[in-house]
């Protein structure tokens, strides 16, 4: 029994280090996968800070352009031509800012698709070490229970055979005292024969 103890816990020793090193390997993306999501947030963060810097640089024009209109000839339509060009500007900065959120998202939802995949994966790994490890521990029970059901019938049938033994030494005591009994007996029939024939002369 000992054996087998030390046997399935080997064995159990031996499947927690690998779902554990399978763990660690699962815990995190590829480096190069890392690198890529990492350089493409980089891109999309710099898309973002481009455009808020256009969106900052045509606001302070529109208003360097709008204090010029008040001193020139055609104010309004002077003022008509920086918000248009402002405009413009405006919605390149935007398109941009635009195209860096997207970037961002699309990266952002495939880090997310992937840890749910490595989770995923990591549950089915925990599951089949369960499974092995509840029918490992099924056959240890079942060894166990057969070990001891085999210890128990060889104690019954030494106790069998003990009080076999002992009803034979009984038998034996009793024969022995019987023939002791009847022997005596014997010369006590005797005796008294022999006393009744002595009496009789």
């Amino acid at each position: 029994m000992e054996n087998r103890s030390l046997s399935v816990v080997a064995r159990l020793i031996v499947l927690l280090t690998i779902s554990c090193s399978v763990l660690a390997a699962d815990g995190e993306s590829s480096p190069e996968q890392q690198a890529d999501w990492q350089q493409r947030l980089d891109s999309a963060a710099a898309r973002q800070a481009e455009a808020r810097s256009r969106q900052s640089e045509a606001d302070q024009a529109l208003e360097r352009k709008e204090a010029d209109c008040l001193k020139k000839f055609q104010v309004n339509a002077c003022l008509s031509d920086a918000r248009t060009e402002h405009r413009m500007t405006s919605r390149e900065a935007k398109r941009l800012e635009n195209e860096g959120k997207a970037q961002e998202r699309e990266v952002k939802k495939e880090q997310l698709a992937d840890q749910d995949k490595r989770r995923a994966e990591a549950a089915q790994q925990r599951a089949a070490d369960l499974r092995v490890r509840e029918s490992e521990t099924a056959a240890a029970r079942q060894a166990g229970a057969a070990e001891e059901a085999a210890t128990r019938a060889d104690k019954a049938a030494k106790a069998e055979e003990g009080a076999r033994r002992k009803a034979a030494e009984a038998e034996k005591q009793r024969k022995k005292r019987a023939d002791h009994e009847a022997r005596v007996a014997e010369k006590m029939r005797k005796a008294n024969r022999s006393a009744n024939d002595a009496a009789g002369k």
